[in-house]
């Protein structure tokens, strides 16, 4: 059986700049997804799944997120003194306890697979979640408590995946597959931005990872990738044949709030699944229709 997943790190050190000029004294990972930041779903989606020790990425200008995970003395006092229970419960239940958050800083922008090595030290020698906040997915089960059921299983490398059309292989790191049950890909090989022609599959990688501690040994080299940058995919593709890799049709819908259409998209699908808003949102849309 795999040792448990205790760990996530959550790379959260990019500028935002397809979001000034909202993102130019905000972090864009605190960009609200109806009444609550990008970053916050992704920390609850981790503590979903089991994860103890919360690793952020950071960089410059990333204040409000930190203080975001912490208590607000002052909030909190004014909501007590005016009876909002509710209110202080929207604030503080979901928060970490004290000692499960740590920050590292990644210096220069030098990639995912550079953001996930600054961590390294703080990971240790166990596997460890990785999730990107941008992609948002929105799940009965969430998406990395049904990757952390698939690892329980298979160890090694899992990653969440999701078929795109061939057009768009250039956008992600594709899977080269060995087998496909239609769920669980077992794959062989892995290539990022492959030119479609090229491209060994249409089965990409969305922003959830289940890695093994060995990816860290192939971080270590900095060695540059498509974009002269360092890819995690590439340090992920070199453990292949060492340590088993397993791509999960995770069922849900994901949401690329990097892009404009597809934060909006998400704040939509998010609004119209809460029962305090949906029909209102419903209400709304039908009017914009006509």
């Amino acid at each position: 059986m795999a040792r448990r997943v205790r760990k996530a790190v959550f790379p959260v050190g990019g500028m935002g700049t397809r979001f000034l000029p909202a993102t130019k004294a905000m972090p864009k990972e605190m960009l609200p997804v109806v009444d609550k930041p990008l970053i916050q779903y992704a920390v609850e989606e981790a503590r979903a799944a089991g994860i103890e020790h919360f690793i952020f990425v950071t960089g410059r200008g990333k204040a409000a997120l930190e203080d975001h995970f912490d208590h607000a003395p002052d909030l909190e006092r004014t909501l007590r003194e005016r009876g909002k229970m509710a209110e202080i419960e929207a604030v503080t239940a979901w928060m970490p306890k004290s000692g499960q958050v740590s920050y590292t800083r990644q210096q220069e922008p030098l990639g995912l697979g550079h953001a996930v090595w600054c961590a390294r030290d703080l990971v240790e020698n166990e596997p460890f979640a990785v999730i990107l906040p941008d992609d948002l997915i929105l799940a009965k089960t969430p998406c990395l408590k049904q990757m952390v059921a698939v690892h329980t299983e298979v160890g090694g490398n899992v990653v969440a995946v999701m078929d795109v059309p061939r057009e768009h292989t250039k956008r992600y790191g594709i899977l080269d597959v060995e087998f496909d049950n239609g769920r669980l890909a077992r794959a062989k090989g892995l290539v990022e931005k492959p030119d479609p022609a090229k491209a060994p599959s249409t089965l990409s990688i969305t922003g959830r990872y289940i890695l093994h501690p060995e990816v860290f040994e192939h971080l270590d080299r900095q060695e540059r990738g498509a974009g002269n940058e360092i890819q995690l995919t590439d340090a992920i593709a070199a453990t292949i044949g060492t340590v088993p890799f397993h791509g999960l049709r995770f069922e849900g819908q994901r949401f690329d709030c990097g892009d404009k259409v597809g934060f909006l998209h998400a704040n939509i699908a998010f609004a119209l699944a809460r029962p305090d808003l949906g029909d209102q949102v419903r209400a709304v849309l039908r009017e914009l229709a006509l």
